[in-house]
This record gives structure tokens, sequence and C-alpha cells, in this order.
């Protein structure tokens, strides 16, 4: 259907009808309208798989969902750190969604890592907004290749599950621009989603649904978005002042409730039924972009499984591996412990659990290439030690040659709706492990959560993997990745921290009073742990590989820049090792000293490769101004400073492989407006305030500075503001303050 096809739609329809289109009929569809012939779309959870319910299903439950393929949760294909993965996923997804008639995804969700504790994390994909935004983006065009919607979520700064339905995230300007709002900007600008959730929370006391500067201003004016914006579900609280924000269609419905308050606003003026008219247009326009380009697909559990499968391989991650203990070598006597190597945790809980058409459990598929014992090691039910279990575990593996223990966290830990206390494992699992190294020095610990856990072992075992929640088939891409079938490539999307206390939000993380001050501001993450030196367990940007990886050769086209300019780097990477394998290539900006408060490097540009061995290939980037800009609150607007900047490569965002520097210089370099207040510091370091300033000492006597030591007497200088001068130079008056203000300024 045409935009003015939809126009005339519109024109016939009731302000009563138009109303109903804004609400939802139930949990998963939006109202017809029969009479004009007007169907309904339907919009289902979720980021990892689909979770098609009947209509009249509880949101949070799994019993009523058609059985489907889970994919990884974001945590896991995060950790691939490629596109291809994301946007196969989304692809994927959009084939079964073509097959069931769903038109929209509920997902990706792309909410900020702020801390570990967020009981949602392991649905979100980083705690870096470079990160997250390329590769939600690349999920979104998969998906949307395939002409079935997104919906973006969950905008904007829901950053934990305490009071997320009331609590205020109370964040400063530039931290929203850099940190929260800069992933959802990659994703939207790139990706172009068909819809965007807004979220339930508040930003500095005001709901994010009912907020004109996010769901206009920014959303649509700025990043040009033109899709609608739905609420997370539940997440109006008054529905005409939503509607004038920008948030388009309610979810769930509100049993006409709602729809009858907009009726009445339009009629008493206080709502324009223009505002109405542009949000059933934009749903409208959904609706049929859907309907008109659907195709026929065939739901295919077993090849989506094989998909998911792959995506899993991609996206484990190797921590450790001592001694080069993986991969297993051929007829290793192995003991297999754990409950998770039978009944593998591979997704989280709450509105994206899946109904699992299958389920694959690594113990089966190590069977299948090793004589194997098991023994299952722990209950995760309840956090007590079972002395049975543990003791079976510990003589299973005193007998064997190798120890591959599968532990983590249970559901119960984490799930949408509540965050978690600590970063412990289980104590019953923490002390398998501690049992089993006591007599099995070959330990390996495979890990499923998701969201980081401390590890008080992990200096006596020798290998740890992270699987993560790697989906249904987990336990064969666990088990290709132990036996070697596959070559780990995974990165981490995230910091492990050793304890809970080195988080930078440690002190503020779920507020009081229904308020949550992020007063780490920029400092998310590893831009926290490597600006202060403090040491984690696995920085961002860690995993290993079963082959060696050697870099050389980093050139910069250029020495110096304009910020409209862009800077193209390009370096060498080769495969020094026995084995094929792929390598992500992590390239960093590091600024130097400027006016600005920085973290020390940020994530700018990263790729994927595979090498065989032997093989060198060129890797290339291209920077631009962005890759260098910080939010700048004076002109609310991004800018770069003048000045060096580091281009860096790195194994990880602690260790620095390669580096060059380059100057770059803004187009427009800001000029500030000067007051009685501006210090004689920030004048001199303008050229135009050198030359004034030079000027006025050469024609005014100096303060008294007798017996001053010079570089105490700079030092005062530099901070003292201008009027200072009436007070402390002979003869120098306020017409003289205003004068100089007046060259500065004009």
């Amino acid at each position: 259907m045409t935009p003015n096809e939809i126009k005339a739609l519109i024109g016939k329809m009731t302000l009563e009808e138009k109303a109903s289109l804004c609400s939802g009929l139930d949990f998963g569809h939006t109202k017809p309208v029969e009479r004009l012939g007007i169907p309904m779309l339907e919009m289902s959870d979720g980021p990892h798989g689909m979770r098609k319910q009947e209509q009249n299903a509880n949101h949070l439950g799994v019993g009523e969902s058609i059985e489907a393929v889970c994919f990884p949760a974001g945590c896991a294909s995060a950790s691939s750190w490629d596109k291809n993965v994301l946007g196969r996923i989304g692809e994927t997804l959009a084939r079964e969604y073509q097959a069931e008639n769903v038109g929209v995804i509920l997902g990706p969700a792309i909410n900020i890592k702020r801390s570990p504790l967020c009981g949602r994390n392991f649905e979100y994909l980083s705690e870096d907004p470079f990160l997250s935004g390329e590769l939600a983006a690349a999920y979104i065009q998969g998906a949307q290749s395939r002409n079935v919607g997104t919906s973006l979520k969950h905008f904007v700064a829901n950053n934990q599950e305490y009071r997320r339905m009331t609590a205020s995230s109370d964040v400063d300007e530039r931290t929203m621009r850099e940190i929260y709002l800069a992933s959802f900007e990659t994703a939207v600008k790139k990706g172009k989603p068909w819809t965007v959730m807004n979220s339930y929370n508040r930003v500095n006391g005001e709901y994010v649904g009912e907020d004109k500067q996010y769901l206009t201003d920014i959303l649509r004016d700025e990043w040009g978005f033109d899709g609608f914006v739905v609420s997370d579900w539940g997440a109006v609280n008054d529905r005409v002042k939503a509607l004038k924000a920008g948030c388009d269609l309610e979810m769930p419905g509100s049993g006409g409730v709602n729809d009858a308050l907009i009726v009445e606003a339009v009629k008493n003026g206080t709502l324009d039924e223009k505002t109405v008219d542009q949000a059933v247009e934009r749903i409208l326009t959904i609706l049929y972009r859907f309907l008109d380009s659907r195709q026929k697909e065939t739901f295919d559990r077993e090849r989506d499984h094989e998909i998911a499968r792959q995506a899993e391989e991609e996206s484990i991650v190797l921590l450790k591996n001592e001694d080069h203990i993986l991969p297993l070598r051929k007829g290793t006597r192995l003991a297999v412990i754990g409950k998770y190597a039978k009944a593998p945790r591979y997704q989280g809980g709450g509105s994206s659990h899946v109904n699992s058409s299958r389920l694959s459990a690594a113990l089966d598929s190590l069977a299948r290439y090793t004589g194997v014992s098991y023994a299952e090691g722990f209950r995760d039910d309840r956090d007590e030690t079972d002395d049975a279990l543990l003791n079976e575990a510990v003589r299973a593996a005193a007998a064997a040659e190798m120890a591959v223990i599968f532990a983590g966290l249970p559901e119960a830990f984490e799930s949408e709706g509540y965050d978690r206390k600590h970063m412990r494992m289980p104590a019953c699992q923490n002390a398998l492990i501690e049992a089993v190294c006591e007599v099995q020095p070959n330990t390996v610990v495979v890990l499923h959560n998701g969201a980081p856990v401390e590890m008080p072992w992990i200096g006596k075992v020798k290998g740890v993997v992270e699987a993560y929640l790697g989906g249904q088939a987990v336990g064969d891409a666990v088990a290709n990745v132990l036996t070697g079938r596959v070559n780990p490539g995974g990165r981490l999307a995230e910091t492990f921290p050793l304890r809970l206390e080195d988080t930078p939000c440690f002190l503020t993380f779920g507020g009081e009073n229904e308020r949550c001050a992020y007063g780490e501001g920029v400092f998310v993450g590893y831009r926290y742990y490597i600006s202060k030196k403090i040491p984690v367990l696995f920085s961002f940007g860690h995993g290993l590989s079963y082959t060696e990886f050697r870099y050389s050769n980093l050139v910069l086209d250029r020495a110096e820049m304009k910020d409209d300019e862009t800077l193209t780097v390009s370096v060498d990477v080769e495969n020094i090792g026995g084995v094929p394998g792929k390598e992500v290539v992590q390239l960093y900006i590091a600024p130097s000293k400027g006016s600005f408060i920085r973290p020390l490097r940020e994530l700018k540009q990263f790729d994927k490769i595979e090498l065989v061995p032997g093989e060198k290939k060129t890797v290339r980037f291209t920077l631009d101004k962005r890759s260098f800009a910080v939010w700048d609150t004076r002109q609310h607007g991004w800018y770069v400073e003048n000045g060096e900047y580091a281009v860096q490569i790195c194994k990880d965002a602690e260790t620095v492989l390669l580096a060059e520097n380059v100057r770059v210089a803004p187009v427009r370099p800001f000029v500030p407006q000067f007051t009685a207040n501006s210090t004689l510091g920030e004048i001199m370091r303008t050229e135009k305030g050198r030359t004034v300033l030079a000027a006025m000492q050469s024609s005014a006597p100096a303060p008294e500075a007798a017996d001053m030591d010079p570089e105490f007497m700079a030092a005062i200088m530099d901070s003292m503001p201008l009027r200072w001068l009436v007070s402390f130079v002979s003869g120098f008056t306020w017409e003289a303050v205003n004068g100089i203000l007046y060259q500065l300024n004009h």
C-alpha cells in the first residue's frame, strides 16, 4: 500500500477507530478495523528465538508458546564479535517469523551492561556502545532483508531490573550521548529498524515514553527514524502525554480505557487529531510493509538448529588454556562432571524464554569422541552441597586423566524482573570445583551463565571455557570446541571484574528512593578499569585461540587531518600457528591529555578474519570524526579537540600490540564566550586570547610578584579570573576588563 493510499484510508476512519489502532488487542497483536479491512499485525519475542503464543497466553510464561529454535542469547552472540553471525541470526529468525505470519521481532535488546548485576544482562549485547550498535545493526539488517520488522529495545538507559517500571536513571548529557544513546544511534542509523520500543524507566525524572526529547527530537528528527515507537509491555503511564511525545502504539491493550482518553483529549482540544493521524500512519505503514512483502517460508527447525550451533561455535570464548590443555587429546580418559553437561542451562528467564524444539548436551557429544565417565556433581534447585554427588565426582575425577566440569548460574540467579545480588556462583559449585582440583590437576571448567562471575578457583584450574547461554545447540558447539573440531574465536563483549566492589557503579547501582545516579559518567566497563589501572579477571575483548597470530605493518594514510576528513588504517595479521583460526582485530583510539576528561582508550573499529596456517591478510579500517570526538555540552554536539591521538591495535582493552599517532584538528574550533569570571589560563589557551593579553601586558603593569616562585605564580595566574586584575593590578579598571572582553568576544 502506497503512502497516499494509507493517508486515504486514515481519512475514512472515525476518531474512535484511529484511537483503537494506537493500542494492542492483546499481548501480541494490534487491533484490526474490520469495517475497512485493516488486519492485525502480530509481534513476538524475541531476540534469540520465537515466542509465538496463543492469544490469551501469559506473556511471561512459556507453556503456550509454539516449539521454536533457541539461538544463543545476546551475551553469547555478541562474543562472536562478528556482524555476519548476528546478521544470519536475524535473517534466520525472519524466515521463521514469515512462516508463522508474525511481522515484528521484539528485539534486538541493546541496553548497555552498566553493572554485571543487571538481571537482564544475558539478553543485552555489550558494555561498549560501539560494539553493541554495530552488532545490533547487522542483526536488524539481516532480519529486515527478509521483510520482517525488528523492534530495537529498550530505549533508553534501562540498565537495571530493580523498580524498572518507575526508577529514574539520572544521567548527565555527555554520558547519555557517548554511552547510552550511542548504542541506539548506530543501530537506528545503520540498521533502520521498523520499530523502536521505549523502556519502562524514567530518565532524569521523566518517563522515557512521555519524553519528546528522546522519542521525537533525537530519535526521529536527529537520527531519521521513520517507523513507529511501541511501548514496552505495560510501560504507558499517561497515554495522551505519551502520544504527544511520540509513543505511537501502546502494548498490550488497556481494554479500551486509554483509547477513550485519546478520543476525549481530541474532543476537548488538549490533543491535536493530527497527532493521532500521524501515529496511525506510522503503524499502518509498518503493517502494510509486512503484508505487501509476505514471503512463503517453511519453519525448518532442523536446519535452524544447525545455524544456532554454528552461531554458538563462533561465540564461545576460551578464557584460559594453561599448558595447552585444550583441545582434548584423543584417547584421554575423561571425567565429565556437572549437571549442565547433561542438562545445560542455555537461555535466560522471562519474556524471551523459548520453548525449544530440541536440546543438545555436551555429554552426549563428547561420548562420541572419547570414552567418558559422568558424575552429576551438584543440584541447581538449591545451593547446598550434596555430599554423595560431590564424592562421586571426586572419585570420577581421580580415576581419569582429565576432568571437565560444567558449571555456571542457575536460572534462579538471573532473570528478567530482578537483579543479581552478587557475582558469585553457587557455593556448592565452587566447592565442587575446589574438591575436584585437589585430586585432578588437569581440570577444565565450562561455564553456562548470562553475566560475569567470580572465579575463586581460577588459579587451580588449567582451562576455562565461557559458553554463556548458548542456545539449544550449545552442547554440540561446546563439544566441538573442546575437541578441537572448532577453533574458538569468541572474545568477551564485557569485562569480568575480580570483585563486585571493583565495578564502576558499585556504590550507586540500584539507586535510592527510585532514583539511580550514574555517577561514574562515561567510565563504564573497560573504560573505567583501564583508566584507573584496576586489575580484572578477564578484560573486555579477551579470548584465546588454538593457534597464534602475529600483527605487523600498522600504517596510517596520513599524519595530520581535519575532522571532516577520514583516516584509513591498515594492519597485517598472520596466522603463525599450526591450525586454522579466526582473529578479532580490535582498533582503539587513545587521546592525548586535553581539556576533556576521557577514558584511556575506546574501541572504534573491529573486524573478524579467518586465516589458515601461514596465511597473512591486510585489514583496513576507516576512521571519521566520531572516532575522535567527544560530546561537548557547551555546544550540545560532537567535537574533536585539537591534538594527538594514538591509533592502537589491541589484543584486548588492556593489551596494546601496535600504535601510531595522528594529529586531528577541528574544522571549526570552538570559540568560547568569555566573561569576567573566565580565567587567565582559559583565555591564554586560545590564539585570540594570547594576542589580546599580550597587548594588554605591554601597556599595563604586571601584578606584584616579588619573592614568588615562578611556577607558583604561573599556577596562580592560570586559575585567576579576569576580574582579579582590577584588585591586583594597579590602575586596572572595569572599563579595561570590558574592553578586553569586547576584543575577545567580537
